[in-house]
């Protein structure tokens, strides 16, 4: 008989659930984790791309004011100032003026003895008289060969040769006092006088020292200055000589009296822009009531000027310099980037004078980065605001 097939014995009751909820199981896990690798992968996108996104802080350009302050400085010089040398040889015998003495005009200053001088005008003197004896004679020997002549006692060659003589003499004379004259208008240099009323600034001479024509070195006994009025000279940049007109006011601020402004105006200016410096040589007339400015001081001219139309300032920092001109990046309302071209009128230092190219609302980028270009997005930290043309500008 043959064996029959052994039974397979049937799976145990529940298996096939638990499979399918293992499998379940898994499957979730699986889809858990794809998720979550998409999840970081699309921020970690997002966060690179933000990183490239550049953050900016802008300012934004306001309208410029009616009146700007130019600020330069000035050299304050004496209206007159006069250093004055030792015409005549010879040794100082007295000075009457020191430093700080307020003298009129023709005041002495100094004496100086002159013994050569002195003995050349006796000589001169002595000389005058010879001559003049001479010309004397020569007339009367010419007045008596004259009358020789109207008897023809003598020839006419020999009356006009006594004639031409007496005339030599005559010249003499006049020769002998322009001699002497000279030489007593010398004279009166020994005798040093202020040329004109002011205050004496220096005092080289001393009794005994050797001056004049022939000393080892030529120095100025004296110096003295006229400071009533006072002439006050600033150098302007090129761009704002055509406001430079006679009759502008400033003021003046020096260090010696803080807090205090003197009024000046101009009454001239140079004419011309020097080569070196660019800028326009302006003098000024200002008054000094009791001597409150000292000539060859220092002072800080301020000058209000009107602003021309569509002139502005910038910080410094926000100029992009490239090929082709100098730029500032402006951002529109949707966040990206336009670059401006624009020309600079005067360097402040820290800031800027633009005179072409921006106009009020604009939102310049301050110190843009190195590699943004045209149209490329940013994102805007906040905003400041500048003033156009109103502050003060300093040369």
């Amino acid at each position: 008989m043959l064996d029959s097939p052994p039974t397979q014995a049937a799976p145990p009751v529940g298996l096939r659930p638990a499979g399918i909820v293992v499998g379940a199981l898994a499957l979730a896990v699986v889809l858990a984790g794809t998720y979550s690798r998409m999840r970081d992968h699309a921020d970690a996108s997002k966060w690179a791309e933000a990183q490239v996104v550049p953050t900016v802080r802008l300012i934004t350009l306001h309208p410029t004011a009616a009146t700007d302050e130019l600020v330069q400085p000035g050299t304050i010089e004496a209206w007159t100032a006069a250093r004055i040398y030792a015409r005549v040889p010879g040794y100082v015998r007295a000075w009457y003026a020191d430093i700080g003495t307020r003298v009129r005009a023709g005041v002495p200053l100094g004496a100086i003895d002159t013994p050569e001088l002195d003995q050349q005008i006796i000589q001169a003197r002595a000389a005058l008289v010879r001559v003049r004896a001479e010309a004397r004679l020569a007339r009367t020997t010419a007045a008596r060969w004259n009358d020789l002549l109207s008897t023809t006692a003598v020839s006419r060659q020999e009356a006009d040769e006594k004639n031409a003589a007496a005339a030599t003499h005559a010249a003499a004379v006049n020769e002998a006092v322009a001699s002497l004259g000279r030489l007593l208008a010398l004279k009166a240099y020994a005798t040093v006088r202020a040329p004109f009323g002011g205050v004496v600034t220096l005092r080289n001479a001393d009794i005994g020292d050797l001056v004049g024509p022939g000393a080892t070195s030529q120095q100025p006994m004296f110096a003295l200055a006229d400071d009533h009025q006072l002439r006050v000279y600033v150098s302007v940049p090129q761009q704002y000589a055509p406001l430079m007109r006679p009759g502008l006011t400033a003021r003046l601020s020096v260090p010696a009296w803080p807090g205090r402004d003197f009024v000046a105006r101009v009454v001239d200016q140079s004419g011309a822009i020097n080569t070196q410096t660019g800028a326009l040589q302006v003098q000024l007339l200002t008054a000094n009531p009791g001597g409150a400015l000292k000539p060859g001081g220092f002072a800080q001219v301020h000058f209000d000027l009107p602003v021309p139309a569509g002139r502005t300032t910038v910080p410094a920092s926000a100029l992009i310099v490239r090929a082709g001109g100098t730029r500032v990046a402006t951002v529109d309302a949707s966040s990206h980037v336009h670059l401006v071209r624009v020309e600079i009128g005067h360097d402040l230092g820290n800031s800027v004078e633009i005179t072409a190219g921006l106009t009020p609302g604009m939102r310049i980028i301050d110190s843009p980065p190195d590699s943004i270009g045209e149209g490329d997005p940013v994102h805007v930290a906040g905003a400041g605001a500048v003033a156009g043309a109103g502050g003060q500008h300093h040369g």
